[in-house]
């Protein structure tokens, strides 16, 4: 894996495209206090384009809410008396996992000689449990939560707990953007807030594993040849231009919230800063529970390390039912990682408030603009009701 290798394509870009483009967003909807249509229509009305092709963006950037689906789900598992992936006395567990733990057996038992077979065995038995049970976090997600069919063709029934957890979703989502910024901006004081705590709470109990400064320093010093690798820094642009919400219109459409005089220079500075330390944190958190899990499995970090939805629905879930009190940290990151996939409002909040600016006579009146919104969260719901069907998708 190349995760170790990220951190310094990561800063560098950052400052060569990262921090740049940041201030040229603002400052053009500070300017203009316009959405990411009509400001690009002020500017130069040639250039509206650029807007369409933001506001058709966003119909595929409502899709992210599926990421605070699937931690809500986990969530909720994760107050049971046992976390269902520790162990492998599942319903979802199909009987092909006992024919299989069996072959694994049998093929390994009959290359063994007599003398030492009973100790061998036993080995054997523990490695080969323990490997399989260590997929069980793998199933949860395939299995249990999204029951995955055969391909894409087989569109499946739908998952009600999925329904469930997208309608409470889309619920708090329009009680968030209903008012515009003024409601948003109230519940992200707390959502934008709240999760550095839980950041800090994972952190130092990562730093305590034993093994943790094994995955740190695969984090801080990867090795100088992964950095020639293209697929580097292609991540690394793609988590900048994810992290910082680069040319998908949001930043235009926040800044055109700010006072015309406001210190534009100022904040964009501070907010990279911000949002680049608590990635570079966030690292911390990640590879020290990384290397404590490679201590457990006896392998070296690359070998556990993941990325996507992996990391956070397979790998770190699996490395947390390894710690003590396993409820109460996976409880703690994934609470995190709701919160954090609440602050995607902002993309339903900047196609709202553009959509607005497009038609001000007709959504800007109150009672209009509030009917708008819910409209748009009804219609995103059913649409979504989709993505929550048996239909399977390449998975890590």
């Amino acid at each position: 894996m190349l995760l170790g290798a990220f951190l310094i394509p990561y800063c560098l870009l950052a400052v060569v495209f990262g921090i740049p483009l940041f201030l040229l967003e603002t400052s053009l909807g500070q300017f203009t206090q316009e959405g990411f249509v009509t400001c690009w229509r002020k500017v130069c009305p040639l250039a509206q384009g650029i807007g369409y092709a933001y506001l058709i963006q966003k119909l595929n950037g409502f899709c992210y809410i599926l990421v605070q689906v699937w931690a809500l789900f986990y969530l909720v598992f994760s107050f049971k008396s046992q976390l269902p992936w520790a162990n492998c006395n599942n319903g979802w567990n199909t009987g092909e996992s006992i024919i299989i733990l069996v072959l694994m057996f049998n093929s390994h038992v009959s290359s063994q000689s007599e003398s030492n077979q009973e100790s061998r065995n036993h080995q054997l038995v523990n490695k080969t449990v323990k490997n399989w049970c260590q997929g069980e976090i793998s199933h949860l997600l395939r299995r249990r939560m999204l029951g995955m069919s055969g391909g894409i063709e087989h569109l499946g029934s739908v998952r009600w707990e999925l329904v469930l957890c997208l309608l409470a979703c889309w619920v708090f989502c329009f009680f968030s953007i209903w008012k515009g910024v003024r409601s948003s901006g109230k519940v992200a004081y707390f959502t934008a807030t709240f999760p550095y705590v839980m950041l800090l709470i994972l952190l130092i109990r990562g730093l305590t594993l034993p093994g943790a400064f094994n995955g740190i320093y695969f984090y801080l010093f990867p090795s100088i040849e992964d950095l020639t690798n293209l697929k580097v820094w292609i991540e690394a642009g793609s988590q900048i231009c994810f992290s910082y919400s680069l040319v998908t219109g949001n930043l235009i459409v926040l800044s055109s919230y700010n006072k015309y005089n406001n210190n534009c220079y100022r904040d964009c500075f501070f907010l990279c800063l911000l949002n680049s330390c608590t990635s570079f944190l966030a690292g911390f958190v990640v590879f020290s529970v990384l290397g404590f899990m490679a201590q457990q499995q006896g392998v070296t970090v690359d070998a556990v390390a993941d990325s996507g939805p992996g990391l956070a629905f397979i790998t770190y879930p699996q490395a947390a039912a390894l710690m003590p009190l396993p409820q109460f940290w996976t409880v703690c990151f994934f609470l995190m990682l709701l919160l954090l996939a609440v602050d995607t409002h902002v993309k339903i909040t900047s196609f709202i408030t553009t959509v607005s600016d497009l038609f001000p006579k007709v959504l800007h009146a109150p009672i209009r603009h509030e009917l708008f919104v819910l409209m748009v969260c009804l219609c995103n719901f059913l649409f979504q009701l989709m993505l929550v069907t048996e239909v399977s998708k390449s998975l890590p």
